[in-house]
């Protein structure tokens, strides 16, 4: 292990040397991490996920490092080029871009002016030049070079090759390249304007028809904003400081007298920025706030991926999903607690005939009484508000709650390999009608089954690097699972691929297993299971759940690995594991100290007497029903000053989505955020969040709302009127009230009453 990159580490993230040394040894040995968060915080000292990611994404990028010292290293030494100097040189640079400084004049470089310059013998006459002698004639001494055959004619053709070699050296010379960036970074100013023929046709990019802001603050949005408009062919972009600035930085680093001579390398330093080292500063500087723009729009894009999946889930109920439509009809299904499609059909509930929207509800209340239903879920596309108005009015019980759900991304679900392989027989509305209907039970266990750019909660993911976006997206969204648990016996191979240690392989392994064996018993029954070996199972078996399991620990976070010390403290106690879990006054006469050894240290034990006393709890808010205005299902019943409920869907560096229910998000601009300067969104909303919001402006041509939230400070919970904090981390997710374990359907009279309601 490199001692110099645990150190780095280390300062970094100001934590002991030891405590990354003994994080990057469990990642040597296929340790994941949320295994290393949970179960290793002894090893680890209590590092969690973010301390624990940052350590692997730096051993990657410190290695990446090295391996270029090395082809560098290696490159100079094959050309005879490398000194004792240059070498500590190359092996003291502690960053990619100081190594590539040190190795700019020593790179192999296709023909340039200054190769051709060199090649006509005028290597001499630029270093005569450099000397920069008061009493020196360069055109003197440039009349010594004149060579006809060579291409060198006259005087001015000698100065001018002469000045090409010095304005490549002063590109080249590393001090300069650092300063120059540096200025770059500080005075740098991201310029855009339209192309000429592109007035018109680039109208979406209008406000960087003429823009300028520094470059050091320029926020993700608009970098990216513009950069792609220059990729569309409607702008031109430009990042540079004031040319007088740059000039003022570089001609003192190399212009040390007053005469001609030295007039000739004022020349070659002007040159040289104009021609080379400006524009090659300018790339650099132009990737870097691409990459510094595009950690921003990852970051949002993983905060909002993280809200959505940890909403809250009704959990195991008889689901009826309906996917709304006005000319196609709505594709509704029935699903049992399993989430097992029962049954499916097609109603016309918003059809102009009364005929038809009176066979739908009889449809909606007969399937009611018949598959036990108890909660509706409605998607909130088309015709989603009008669908809702349509269930609500058929007077079901109050323990049914009819919700509405996010269906971003369901279409693009009903059409990829993992529906087709679980509803080979189906079309695409039934898939997408039974995805709905699983969000609203489990959105985590459906949404993993998505892309997670489809899903529709960033911001410029198009324009971000792809493998960096997947990488944290990916991270995300195996930080979730790992944290909520998964159930063994349910889970679809999708998300037990996302466990840790597991995979795709070996969680289609699982799911073939089960089918063919039969549901897990025990967790270590998971031995039995082809290809998975002892790794794995340490790494799966924590966040593994089975209800009802013949162990008790076996439904909760406790890792089998620590099952003999719970098994001890029983025994201690005289008594056994469901005892300790269902008794909080034992629980309480124990004495961790006494179980602390080698291995197993407080923190650890603390987390099991934590798992003892809520085993397998749901780390997710608890789901409460949420209710859109009524009456207000479309942008032309907005009128600015409405005060509406809503769903924040989307969070940004420049503002919040909100859904109001009327088939348009309206955007919460950052500054209306709150009553105060909000520098980032995410401090005050969050995906899946409500929030009381004022209607400022309504653009029917243009499908634009504007919100407020100024004058609704606080966080509406619901219809019910009761109130939270603006500051919570995250409320419960669009549509939700998790019913009570008691709540059952209402008997057979209300079927009847509200049937007959219906007829008439």
């Amino acid at each position: 292990m490199n001692e110099a990159h645990l150190q780095t580490i280390a300062g970094e993230l100001k934590i002991q040397p030891r405590q990354v040394l003994a994080t990057a040894r469990l990642f040597a040995e296929g340790a994941t991490v949320p295994f290393i968060a949970r179960y290793r915080k002894e090893a680890t000292g209590l590092l969690d996920e973010v301390a624990v990611t940052h350590i692997r994404e730096r051993l990657i990028s410190l290695a990446d490092l090295d391996s270029r010292r090395d082809a560098i290293l290696k490159s100079l030494t094959e050309r005879h080029l490398l000194s004792d100097e240059l070498k500590a040189a190359v092996l003291g640079a502690d960053s990619v871009t100081r190594l590539e400084d040190i190795y700019q004049p020593h790179r192999p470089k296709r023909r340039t002016r200054a190769t051709i310059a060199r090649e006509q013998g005028l290597e001499p006459l630029a270093d005569f030049l450099f000397q920069q002698h008061s009493a020196a004639d360069p055109q003197q001494e440039a009349a010594k070079f004149l060579s006809p055959e060579k291409g060198v004619a006259d005087i001015a053709s000698a100065l001018a090759g002469a000045r090409d070699i010095l304005a490549e050296r002063v590109s080249d010379n590393a001090e300069a390249r650092a300063r120059l960036r540096e200025l770059y970074w500080s005075s740098g100013q991201v310029k855009s304007k339209v192309l000429s023929d592109k007035l018109e046709a680039g109208a979406k990019f209008k406000d960087y028809f003429d823009w300028s802001e520094p470059a050091k603050t320029i926020p993700s949005h608009r970098l990216l904003a513009i950069r792609r408009g220059e990729k569309e062919g409607f702008l031109m972009m430009r990042i540079a400081p004031p040319e007088a600035d740059a000039l003022l930085l570089l001609e003192p680093l190399f212009v040390t007298g007053r005469g001609p001579a030295s007039e000739q390398v004022r020349l070659a330093v002007q040159e040289s920025y104009k021609r080379l080292l400006g524009s090659a500063i300018e790339v650099e500087l132009r990737m870097e706030t691409k990459k510094r723009a595009d950690v921003e729009a990852i970051r949002v894009f993983a905060d909002n991926l993280r809200e959505l999946l940890l909403a809250s889930p009704l959990g195991s109920r008889n689901v009826l999903a309906i996917d709304p439509g006005f000319r196609t009809g709505c594709k509704i299904v029935c699903l049992d607690r399993q989430g097992k499609l029962l049954f499916h059909d097609v109603i016309y509930p918003t059809a102009s005939s009364a005929g038809e929207a009176r066979e739908a509800a009889m449809a909606v209340l007969s399937l009611v009484q018949k598959y036990k239903i108890e909660a509706i879920a409605i998607g909130n596309g088309t015709a989603g508000r009008e669908t809702e108005t349509f269930v609500k009015a058929l007077k079901l019980p109050s323990s049914i709650p009819v919700v509405m759900v996010n269906e971003s991304g369901a279409s693009i679900y009903s059409a990829s390999e993992a529906a087709r392989e679980e509803f080979p027989d189906q079309d695409l509305t039934v898939r997408g009608a039974v995805s709905i209907g699983r969000r609203l039970a489990d959105p985590l266990a459906e949404l993993v089954k998505l892309d997670p750019k489809s899903i529709g909660v960033g911001q410029y993911q198009h324009d971000v690097d792809p493998a960096a976006l997947k990488s944290s997206l990916d991270d995300v969204v195996v930080s979730c699972v790992n944290g909520v648990g998964v159930e063994l016996n349910t889970a679809s191979k999708q998300l037990l691929a996302y466990v840790s240690g597991l995979g795709p392989s070996l969680a289609a392994g699982i799911v073939a297993h089960r089918n063919e064996n039969g549901p897990f018993k025990s967790r270590s029954d998971l031995k039995k299971v082809p290809r998975l070996g002892e790794k794995a199972f340490e790494q799966a078996a924590g966040f593994l759940r089975i209800r009802d399991a013949v162990h008790p620990l076996d439904a909760s976070a406790v890792h089998p690995e620590s099952y003999g010390v719970v098994d001890q403290m029983a025994k201690d106690l005289n008594c056994g594991v469901k005892d300790l879990m269902r008794d909080a006054g034992l629980r309480q006469k124990i004495q961790l100290p006494r179980y602390v050894t080698d291995t197993v240290g407080l923190p650890t034990l603390n987390d099991i007497l934590a798992e003892l006393a809520k085993p397998g709890r749901d780390p997710r808010q608890k789901f409460e029903v949420f209710s859109f205005q009524s009456g207000v299902e479309k942008m032309e019943d907005l009128k600015p000053g409405m005060k509406l409920p809503g769903i924040v869907t989307n969070v940004t560096a420049f503002g919040a989505f909100v859904d109001i229910g009327v088939h348009q998000d309206g955007l919460v601009h950052v500054s209306q955020l709150a009553d105060r300067f909000v520098k980032d969104p995410s401090e005050v909303v969050k995906v899946s969040q409500r929030v009381q919001v004022t209607v400022t402006e309504v653009d029917l041509p243009r499908k634009r709302i504007a919100l407020s939230m100024k004058a609704a400070p606080e966080i509406s919970a619901g219809p019910a009127g009761t109130k939270t904090s603006p500051g919570i981390p995250r409320t419960a997710g669009a549509g939700s009230a998790r019913p009570s374990p008691a709540a059952k359907p209402a008997p057979v009279d209300w079927f009847t009453a509200a049937l007959n309601k219906n007829k008439n």
